[in-house]
């Protein structure tokens, strides 16, 4: 496996340069990195969220807060606090969005509501090793990701991985707790122009597109449910 990885600095530039690509399909996108001086909670609710949390979630948590803040400023979307229920954002009325964060940076997603259900997002700094393949992918999925060389394989088991990740968050934002899928083995994808089709697999009439693209050694994934 490849042990390349991006610092902070860099995947956020190579994260800016995609936001034309995401943006061209009316999302907006904002990218925070840990430390940055906009992290601070913007009010009492997420300092309560913060208090319990480890000093690296705490991180996580305030620049992914940061992200998707600027990510609603450029929707030209109200920008308060933003809570959570249970792991999940809980974005401002009026507003869908989705968060993601690795290593010291973090990105997101947002959209009026009125033109999405759910989004979902996920970036990946750097690859994954083909070992972690059976907890990704099914058998099916696996003969063909494993296709082709080494490095190749690699590459598209994190692509594989990235668009579930992406996928899972859509899911669970769109469906009922007893549909949404509970593993990434719960979902099913396939090639599909610029990235993936993604399923659960109990209700595969419920396919989302997921959009890939290659950042450095890692990857950036995005879907948005109309």
């Amino acid at each position: 496996m490849l042990n390349t990885t991006l610092d902070g600095a860099r995947a956020e530039r190579l994260l800016l340069g995609l936001r034309p690509v995401v943006e061209e399909h009316g999302l907006s996108l904002g990218v925070a990195t840990a430390g940055d001086p906009d992290n601070a909670p913007a009010g009492p609710g997420e300092e309560r969220l913060l208090r319990d949390m480890l000093p690296a979630r705490r991180r996580e948590f305030a620049a992914g807060r940061c992200a998707a803040r600027r990510a609603l400023v450029r929707a030209g979307l109200p920008a308060g606090e933003i809570l959570a229920t249970g792991r999940r954002p809980t974005m401002p009325p009026g507003s869908v969005g989705s968060i993601t964060h690795t290593g010291d940076t973090a990105a997101a997603i947002a959209a009026p509501r009125r033109y999405y259900r759910a989004l979902g997002i996920d970036l990946e700094l750097r690859p994954l090793p083909r070992e972690a393949a059976h907890v990704v992918l099914t058998p099916d999925e696996r003969t063909w990701a494993n296709h082709g060389p080494g490095h190749e394989a690699e590459g598209r088991l994190l692509a594989c991985f990235s668009a579930k990740e992406a996928a899972f968050k859509a899911f669970s934002a769109l469906l009922p707790p007893e549909d949404a899928p509970t593993t990434l083995l719960a979902i099913a994808v396939r090639p599909a122009p610029g990235g993936f089709r993604a399923w659960p697999r109990r209700l595969p009439d419920r396919a989302l597109d997921i959009a890939v693209r290659p950042l450095g050694p890692g990857v950036l994934s995005w879907t948005a449910a109309p």
